[in-house]
């Protein structure tokens, strides 16, 4: 390997690369939220960071690229906090509360309200079926939270799989009406959501 690879693998020069990687994604979060998706051009969010469009071509081959990551950066933290539940609650209700918050937080603060769940049908086939499928598993947890919070008498006899879309559409379309920096942080705003939710199962 020669002095220059070596170079560009150091730690300071990976994390320079993390950095820019990040400021790319939110760039391209708060043009999504703000001029929609399709509306949205690489010049767009090049300008917002000041560079040439062609400086984001080595971190992402196209837009369709850069949606297909703010997709995953979602899941990858839907995962996290599935996990998070499933250590931290030990009832169904308890468990279906923390994951209403979380996934709001993951609304306002990882998207920054972008909609990128209204954009899946932009994404390519491969990742478009990557992207369901991900957020399927999600789907089916929940389910299988509610049945369980029936079981053990918690919750109303309700169907599950018609619960789960109320549930989901709400907190999707947080997008269409949240504005970062408003009077009410992610934490409140989630417990909110939460308490409404989980009311409408008692």
């Amino acid at each position: 390997m020669g002095a220059s690879a070596k170079r560009r693998s150091t730690p300071h020069v990976q994390q320079k690369r993390k950095e820019r990687r990040a400021a790319i994604l939110h760039a391209a979060l708060s043009a999504f939220r703000e001029q929609g998706f399709h509306a949205t051009s690489l010049d767009d969010i090049a300008a917002r960071l000041g560079v040439r469009n062609t400086a984001l071509y080595y971190y992402f081959a196209d837009k369709d690229a850069l949606l297909y990551e703010c997709h995953r950066e979602s899941l990858a933290e839907l995962e996290r906090m599935i996990e998070a539940s499933a250590a931290c609650c030990e009832s169904p209700e308890e468990r279906l509360a923390y994951l209403l918050r979380e996934h709001v937080r993951i609304m306002t603060d990882t998207l920054e309200g972008s909609p990128l769940a209204f954009e899946v049908p932009a994404l390519s086939p491969k990742r478009r079926a990557a992207i369901v499928a991900g957020r399927d598993r999600y789907e089916q947890l929940l389910r299988k939270l509610i049945s369980a919070g029936i079981a053990a008498g918690a919750f109303r006899a309700v169907n599950p799989k018609v619960v789960v879309f109320a549930m989901l559409g709400s907190i999707n379309w947080i997008a269409r009406w949240y504005q970062p920096g408003g009077r009410m942080n992610a934490g409140e705003l989630g417990q909110q959501f939460a308490d409404y939710l989980i009311a409408g199962l008692k």
